[in-house]
């Protein structure tokens, strides 16, 4: 598409325009290991602000899957959001590939921008590095938010027929989708409610802008997820979390919400989005702000009802 009117790239230069206005700059940091690691960050840190970092999940950069929180998230925290190894200008020559090297990479990170603690807000993917932060920076963690992360998922749940497709090869002909038909099963796998609506000229141009770079990556990210999984392996964070998820996600099935839920006890509540699915960030980012703000703004310590489930 060479020379061609290019929408989603278009749409990436507004998003740019965007979070600087709401007064963050684009920083790229390199730890000089092979490792590089861009971010958008405060352009004036105010230490009388807590930190929040926002980790997004597979897909596009963090941009569009952040765009909708940053103006009111920045009222009330130093906002951090960086793009996760192998989407938009992240990447590494290293061949590690799992969730424990993402998430120490970005503690590497908010290291070069001198922040001791922080919040930490995960979507899907981002959920996975947010717990392994917990689990290996458990003091430099304050509370998590974990949106459809399906953490708590074990290799066998595929077998046992718990998602809606049958193997890690097929999940990631979705979730990294290559054809127009392709892009369409991810968003009827993702909304509620996807456009009825999509010029095919409009999906290739993504597609060709945001899901072909770093392909055979992301596709090791994805088996690394799952690879040897198991519940009775999963350490216990004891970080105040909240888990937020979309009643009707088909990526990470309520199930797992519960499963976490459990695992975690009195540390985690769980807060569920009625009809929404696994992209709430993107279907229902009026309530997804909502829970997160209540948890860590209005209300940041988890008080007697900390056990309790509710909808929204």
């Amino acid at each position: 598409m060479a020379g061609c009117f290019s929408f989603s790239s278009t749409l990436d230069s507004c998003y740019r325009y965007y979070f600087s206005r709401a007064g963050l700059k684009s920083i790229t940091t390199d730890f000089g290991d092979g490792t590089i690691i861009h971010c958008w960050a405060p352009k004036t840190r105010r230490e009388s602000k807590p930190n929040l970092l926002l980790l997004h999940g597979f897909g596009a950069n963090a941009m569009w899957q952040w765009n909708e929180f940053i103006s009111r998230l920045i009222r009330f925290f130093n906002v951090y959001v960086p793009d996760l190894l192998f989407f938009g200008n992240s990447y590494t020559t290293r061949l590690e590939r799992s969730v424990s090297f993402q998430a120490l990479c970005m503690m590497h990170l908010m290291d070069s921008f001198e922040v001791r603690t922080m919040n930490v807000v995960g979507i899907s993917y981002g959920g996975f590095v947010t717990y392994s932060m917990a689990d290996q920076f458990p003091e430099r963690l304050e509370r998590l938010v974990l949106c459809c992360a399906g953490v708590c998922l074990e290799e066998r749940d595929m077998a046992a027929g718990m998602f809606v497709v049958k193997n890690v090869d097929e999940a990631a002909s979705i979730l990294l989708p290559q054809t127009p038909a392709k892009l369409k099963e991810l968003l009827r796998l993702t909304f509620v409610k996807p456009a009825r609506i999509l010029p095919t000229c409009i999906m290739d141009d993504f597609i060709d802008v945001m899901c072909t770079e770093y392909k055979q990556e992301k596709e090791e990210l994805i088996k690394e997820i799952l690879k040897d999984r198991n519940l009775s392996t999963l350490p216990k964070i004891n970080k105040p979390t909240l888990i937020l998820w979309g009643e009707q996600d088909r990526v990470f099935p309520l199930e797992l919400a519960h499963r976490l839920k459990r695992h975690l006890g009195e540390n985690a509540e769980l807060a569920v989005v009625k009809d929404a699915g696994h992209a709430i960030n993107a279907e229902k980012p009026k309530e997804m702000y909502k829970h997160i703000k209540a948890f860590l703004v209005t209300r940041p310590n988890l008080s007697q009802s900390n056990s309790s489930i509710y909808n929204f």
